[in-house]
């Protein structure tokens, strides 16, 4: 089978698989070579892979659609995805990317919010002149 994983900026994951398991709302699945063409939506994942050569292969991913088309090609496209031959390593990787944004997310809404404080009170100050600041 061939298994190709992609977000919207690259193709994560292009391979030669034996099998695949991955996991949707209603529990875990499979897929060997011969499924049938299916459809199912992905929420936070991990699809895992055994190449054509038995290594195992790794993928986290946040949302996402999985298909697979005539018996032999699967295709996962997620939001956002983050490959390894580890689980251990995928988990550390992961947690640490997720920190990473949400530090930068803190950081991006604090400089927000002092902006808005900072609009807010010369607005305050326009209408305590009396308008004069705003030509009124």
């Amino acid at each position: 089978m061939k298994l190709r994983i992609t977000d919207p900026t690259a193709i994560l994951v292009d391979a030669d698989v034996a099998s695949v398991r991955a996991e949707d709302a209603s529990g875990s699945f499979g897929i060997l070579s011969g499924h049938a063409d299916f459809l199912t939506a992905l929420g936070v994942s991990i699809v895992s892979w055994r190449g054509a050569d038995g290594a195992p292969g790794y993928c986290a991913v946040r949302n996402g659609i999985l298909t697979v088309s005539h018996g032999t090609e699967v295709a996962v496209a997620t939001r956002e995805g983050h490959v390894g031959d580890d689980l251990g390593t995928l988990e550390h990787d992961v947690l640490a990317r997720y920190r990473e944004r949400d530090e930068g997310e803190r950081s991006e809404r604090t400089a927000s919010a002092k902006l808005r404080m900072q609009a807010i009170r010369h607005m305050v100050e326009a209408l305590q002149g009396g308008g004069r600041e705003l030509g009124l």
